[in-house]
């Protein structure tokens, strides 16, 4: 393996390019009536469950770290640079963008037929057979090589909703949960569309939506969806009891 390049942080919010030299894996998708809102609209979370089944699909071709090897998202920002309205079918593209000792950056843009297109940044955090942070060695050089010597930062920043934010239950499902017996990430993206029917930003334009995934949660806990929102932005958060396991925002991207 070459030695790696200096490392080098990105600016805050830069969205990293395609390698010109590392692994890209490449993909397509039809979209299905299920993946739509009334309408038409490709949902935020089935956008969601696109990420997870490429980046399971990647990982199968290339055999790296499985079964053992495992990934727990920390956070991530979809751009909604043109909403997937009359799209039937979606090309992704998912190559690593950065690297730290335990966790590794992933990209992933998604383009329609019809004109629909996200950019997908987020960052992973490595476990190993034990279920613990795992630093990545330098078998992840199948991966390694797109960072191009780039960091990836696994801090959390997203703020939570203010104390007044509007309260509901939001009652779990047995189907939320994975195989890691926690809420499944793409099902924190339900709770987000819920909130985006009623209140913040109108869906079928142009946005950025975000996640900080703080903890885990539980089939048995006791969850409440908190939200404040105009059309000029939304805080949305997942909360149990006066902790807030996963917050949100989303807002126009101008």
């Amino acid at each position: 393996m070459d030695a790696p390049a200096p490392a080098v942080e990105s600016p805050v919010g830069a969205l990293v390019a395609p390698p010109a030299n590392g692994r890209v894996f490449r993909a397509a998708r039809p979209i299905r009536l299920s993946d739509r809102d009334a309408r038409g609209r490709l949902r935020l979370d089935a956008v969601a469950r696109y990420l997870q089944d490429v980046a399971g699909d990647d990982v199968d071709e290339t055999g790296w770290g499985a079964p053992e090897h495992l990934w727990v998202l920390r956070r991530i920002r979809l751009d909604v640079l043109r909403p997937f309205l009359d799209d039937r079918g979606v090309e992704l593209a998912t190559w690593c963008s950065g690297l730290a000792p335990v966790a590794a950056g992933r990209r992933t843009s998604l383009v329609g037929d019809r004109g629909g297109h996200v950019e997908v940044d987020s960052a992973w955090v490595h476990l190993g057979p034990d279920a613990r942070p795992a630093r990545l060695d330098d078998t992840f050089g199948v991966y390694g090589g797109a960072a191009a010597g780039r960091r990836v930062s696994t801090r959390l920043e997203l703020p939570e909703p203010p104390p007044g934010a509007t309260r509901l239950p939001w009652p779990l499902r047995v189907t939320d949960v994975d195989l890691l017996g926690h809420v499944n990430n793409a099902a924190y993206w339900q709770a987000v569309e819920h909130v985006l029917a009623g209140t913040g930003p109108d869906p079928a334009l142009p946005l950025r939506a975000e996640l900080d995934y703080r903890n885990p949660v539980d089939l048995g806990d006791d969850v409440e969806l908190v939200a404040d929102g105009s059309e000029a932005s939304l805080a949305v958060g997942l909360a149990v009891g006066s902790v807030f396991r996963a917050v949100g925002r989303v807002a126009p991207l101008l």
